[in-house]
């Protein structure tokens, strides 16, 4: 089982669009310095990371898929759009590209909220406000989502 990826860093690119790993991640992340990172666009408007290893994974299930339909390349060519290999250099940073930052909003000020096997890299102010529209019953959306877990189709 793959340890998952834990904690929200709230970080600054420095002026040339440079992000230092915070420690805490990076400790949680001990291929990286060697075998890279994957950063792509995200679903919403942010920047997911990936392990190099689970990238690999991911490209893997999209290339069995049916290149033949198109619904499936124009998913593919939308996912993979603008992935890119981060390095990390000798001081921990690694090197965000421009055409990414434009596309997610992203300035200066960076929240880096880990999900499971990824890392989502969001403006902080695009966070802030995803974050203060939580839903009104929070349990009741745990419940829509999670409740189920368990039961087979026929509610057994």
């Amino acid at each position: 089982m793959t340890a998952h990826l834990i904690g929200e860093f709230d970080c600054k690119l420095d002026a040339k669009g440079r992000l230092m790993v915070p420690s805490g991640l990076k400790k949680q992340l001990p291929l990286a310095e060697t075998d890279g990172l994957v950063i792509n666009r995200g679903f919403e408007k942010h920047l997911t990371i990936y392990t190099k290893a689970e990238w690999d994974k991911i490209t893997a299930e999209l290339a069995s898929l049916n290149s033949f339909e198109k619904k499936t390349r124009e998913f593919i060519r939308y996912f993979t759009r603008g992935a890119s290999i981060l390095t990390l250099d000798a001081s921990g940073r690694v090197l965000l590209p421009k055409s990414l930052l434009e596309y997610a909003g992203i300035q200066a000020e960076v929240v880096l909220s880990c999900q499971f096997d990824k890392i989502e890299v969001w403006s902080k102010e695009a966070y802030d406000a995803q974050m203060d529209d939580e839903p009104e019953n929070f349990a009741n959306l745990a419940e829509e989502v999670m409740g189920n877990k368990g039961r087979s189709a026929n509610g057994e």
